[in-house]
């Protein structure tokens, strides 16, 4: 995942804004986000504290290592019953 110029405490100032009636186009223009940025912020942090939204993102990375796992034994699995190895054998 690339790194965010942004820190937490940073999201969570921008999100502020938003909810305390700023205009979403003048927040873009100072902080120079995008739109889908800023409501990706919006819908993943809102009402969350910088800790939580630092938590948050260390279990997603947690969860994506986790996920490539089970993918890994799953597919080590498969190919180690018996029978499979000879299906590739060129004859």
């Amino acid at each position: 995942m690339k790194a965010s110029k942004f820190t937490d405490a940073q999201k969570a100032f921008i999100i502020k804004q938003g909810e305390d009636g700023t205009p979403v186009a003048e927040i873009r223009r100072k902080t120079g986000i995008s739109q889908a940025t800023y409501f990706n912020w919006m819908k993943k942090c809102a009402g969350l504290m910088p800790s939580e939204m630092k938590r948050l993102g260390e279990l997603e990375d947690e969860n994506a290592r986790l996920k490539r796992i089970v993918a890994d034994l799953t597919h080590d699995r498969e190919t180690n019953r018996p029978g499979f190895a000879g299906a590739f054998l060129v004859q």
